[in-house]
């Protein structure tokens, strides 16, 4: 099998993948995935495209990461590996993926901040004397 790549976003964080036959390696700018993303919540979200597809250990992916921030960049790379996976074997992936919303990109962002306020929706105090 060739390299395929994909891309996957959340947030502003974006990650570019190369995926191809190997034993399960996962590396993130350089690092093992396990030392980059340090808690078991998050690399719970990296692998679970592969455990809903039953491929583990079945790919090696090296991946890009920038911007954002470790959550953000867990779920960029979620959805990388979830697209990548689709161009594999789209008819056996696809169903499994799309039923756990795995396919779909999360459009929520943060909303900026407003002129004559502190935050984006918070005001400044009133005061009526």
């Amino acid at each position: 099998m060739e390299v395929l790549n994909a891309l996957g976003r959340r947030k502003t964080a974006i990650a570019r993948i190369y995926l191809q036959d190997g034993e399960g390696k996962i590396t993130v700018n350089g690092k093992d995935y396990k030392e980059y993303f340090t808690t078991a919540n998050l690399h719970y979200v990296v692998e679970q495209a592969f455990m809903l597809t039953g491929t583990t250990g079945k790919y090696d992916v090296k991946v890009n990461l920038k911007s954002g921030g470790i959550n953000g960049q867990a779920e960029a790379l979620r959805l990388a590996i979830a697209r990548a996976l689709v161009k594999i074997d789209a008819e056996a992936y696809r169903s499994v993926l799309k039923a756990n919303g795995l396919l779909k990109r999360d459009p929520r962002m943060v909303e900026r901040k407003k002129p004559g306020q502190p935050k984006a929706r918070k005001k400044f105090q009133f005061s009526k004397r």
